[in-house]
């Protein structure tokens, strides 16, 4: 039922909320129904367990955010600089969508992996990297990018300082996910010097 479906997207944002401010372990089904105005009881009628609950938020992130790195990484016309810029802008566009799930997920899938529930987060980490590294790589071989390069570091580097703005970052804020997109990129490609110029990434 639409009602139902609806009902469930608000626990869950509800859900993701709790588990990105007080952790997962910390977390209980009693704190998530308080938050929504439930009784723990009322919950379970359409959660099993609050495992199931964040592995539901996560998938769902992951989901939509390959599906955005599938279309860049798809997309032939681009250049390795060009590809890369559009990588940091849909992963800022997912924060803006899911920051809470983000948030989750970079604090938390070290430890999450040891259960075998939550295995699939070390998948995605992996092929997240891969996605990123090869587009340096090219970047490198092209000439786009600087030949000394070093791509394990700088991978490293974009990762941390893209995801870690989920835990600042607020929808209908003063900066635009785009926008804070075109602002790292000037800074990574170009630096912060007077004379960098602010180059404009943009995707429908």
């Amino acid at each position: 039922m639409p009602e139902r479906a609806a009902r469930r997207a608000e626990l869950l944002a509800v859900a993701a909320d709790v588990f990105a401010e007080l952790g997962y372990s910390a977390t209980t089904v009693r704190v998530i129904a308080e938050r929504a105005g439930l009784l723990a009881g009322s919950l379970y009628y359409h959660f099993d367990s609050k495992e199931s609950m964040l592995e539901e938020i996560l998938r769902t992130f992951l989901d939509e955010l390959w599906a955005g790195y599938g279309t860049v990484l798809g997309d032939r016309g681009l250049g390795p600089r060009e590809t890369l810029g559009a990588l940091v802008t849909e992963s800022f566009r997912e924060i803006d969508r899911h920051g809470p799930a983000v948030a989750v997920f970079q604090k938390e899938a070290r430890q999450l992996t040891t259960q075998s529930r939550f295995a699939f987060l070390a998948e995605a980490q992996r092929n997240l990297e891969t996605a990123w590294r090869t587009t340096l790589e090219r970047g490198v071989t092209e000439g786009a990018f600087r030949p000394d390069l070093d791509v394990r570091l700088t991978y490293r580097f974009l990762r941390d300082t893209v995801w870690v703005a989920a835990s600042w970052y607020r929808p209908g804020g003063r900066h635009t996910a785009d926008g804070i997109a075109e602002q790292y990129l000037s800074m990574v490609l170009d630096g912060i010097s007077a004379s960098a110029i602010i180059p404009t990434v943009t995707r429908s």
